[in-house]
């Protein structure tokens, strides 16, 4: 009986991820397109709601704002657009079991803290949905600090192998333990997808059952937890230092479009864009062993956009292109700020009088007024999550959104139609 219940569910399943579609009638459907978010930290989104002010303060982003926002200041609620999200409780934990959060498209399905935050999520639904001018669904599944090479690790990639370089140093206890982790999330992501996709309606009031739906596209924005795994990646600062990673996105890309049937199903990459462009100068500051370090990472993310195999169908977002570098240089000043305030309890040569002053001094040459509330406004995180800039995670949605449009405007059929049996 058991067995039986099984082969019956993945049937139902099998059915709602159905076949490409044909010609005729399934041709003049208008399925309900379904867009699936994944990634770590950065796709959960910790750009705090109260940065939007910050928006703005610049007038190249100013016009977001119209968008974001009721005529009210309210932050705007998509009806057209609906959303399930699955993370984990405190926005990131060591286990895939999910909270999942589900409605019309708003504010609230960044990261799950405190105060409301956003991620590419907000925009990426805003934009997608203007200009394909139809209702969408989208599926987000994102946990923090989750690596490709072990959490998110797909099955064609094989098990996890440790480099010759660090096999002998590390216990038989973590050996079994990397083990046991390796792929849990990916296949957490792939069961998330499909168990909205069994029952749409339950998320989504525009889905209707006569039509079905389309996986129409994903969204990859992870890269931190591999950026910094110099035990996986242990010649990362020299040239191909990656190219494992970009290995492990190639099969991850196959695997996702093998697991939900979607041969060619458009896949854009968000590739990690900390810090910002990097330049001669700013690898000029950096201790000779880190350098080429980020550069060769970007490399890496983005290079199966360019390998044949993917033309057409996979494209690469440098998100490097949106990060606000007067706000970063803002925040490194903060703490700067916070070093000497550090520096000075430590050597406590200074009365606390004296210690504030000394402070408040430092701090006053390095912030104008303006320069104070543009950092006070704009940043809310740190700079591995983009200093929970809401002004930075809005316009890299947006971008995922026109690059996911190019992508589906490609020629041929690149989607996967389903409808439920």
């Amino acid at each position: 009986m058991t067995n039986r219940k099984h082969s019956l569910k993945l049937l139902k399943i099998a059915g709602v991820l159905g076949l490409l579609a044909g010609s005729g009638s399934q041709a003049a459907a208008k399925p309900l397109k379904v867009f699936i978010l994944a990634g770590q930290s950065n796709m959960e989104g910790h750009a705090a709601v109260s940065t939007f002010d910050h928006i703005g303060m610049d007038p190249k982003t100013a016009p977001l704002l119209k968008d974001l926002r009721n005529a009210d200041g309210t932050p705007r609620v998509c009806p057209e657009v609906d959303i399930a999200f699955f993370t984990s409780k405190g926005g990131s934990g060591n286990t895939p079991t999910p909270v999942v959060k589900q409605g019309k498209l708003t504010t609230d399905f960044g990261a799950q803290g405190r105060a409301p935050q956003i991620g590419p999520e907000f925009t990426f639904g805003i934009y997608i949905e203007k200009q394909l001018n139809e209702p969408v669904l989208l599926i987000k599944t994102a946990w923090g600090g989750k690596s490709l090479n072990t959490d998110f690790r797909s099955p064609s990639a094989g098990p996890f192998q440790w480099n010759e370089q660090t096999a002998d140093k590390v216990s038989a206890e973590a050996k079994e333990k990397k083990k046991a982790a390796t792929g849990r999330f990916y296949r957490e992501m792939i069961e998330d997808v499909k168990k909205v996709l069994e029952d749409p309606a339950k998320v989504s009031p525009a889905y209707d059952n006569n039509e079905g739906c389309e996986l129409a596209g994903f969204v990859w924005f992870q890269g931190f937890n591999d950026y910094v795994a110099s035990e996986v990646y242990p010649n990362r600062n020299k040239p191909g230092g990656y190219d494992l990673y970009s290995k492990l996105l190639c099969h991850f890309i196959r695997d996702v479009r093998k697991d939900l049937n979607a041969p060619k199903l458009p896949f854009v990459i968000g590739v990690l864009g900390i810090d910002g462009p990097v330049t001669e100068e700013s690898e000029a500051k950096k201790p000779e062993r880190t350098r080429g370090i980020l550069p060769n990472f970007r490399k890496a993310m983005a290079a199966p956009a360019s390998m044949p195999e993917f033309k057409g169908n996979v494209a690469a977002v440098l998100t490097e292109k949106y990060w606000d570098a007067q706000l970063g240089e803002l925040a490194a000043r903060s703490e700067q700020v916070k070093s000497l305030s550090k520096k000075l309890a430590k050597e406590g040569k200074l009365s606390a009088e004296a210690q504030t002053a000394a402070v408040d001094k430092f701090s006053a040459d390095l912030f104008t007024p303006n320069k104070r509330e543009i950092l006070e406004k704009g940043k809310s995180n740190q700079a591995y999550h983009y200093l929970g800039s809401s002004k930075i995670m809005a316009q890299i949605g947006k971008a995922f959104a026109d690059a996911m449009v190019e992508l589906m405007n490609q020629p041929g059929k690149t989607g996967a139609d389903t409808k439920p049996h």
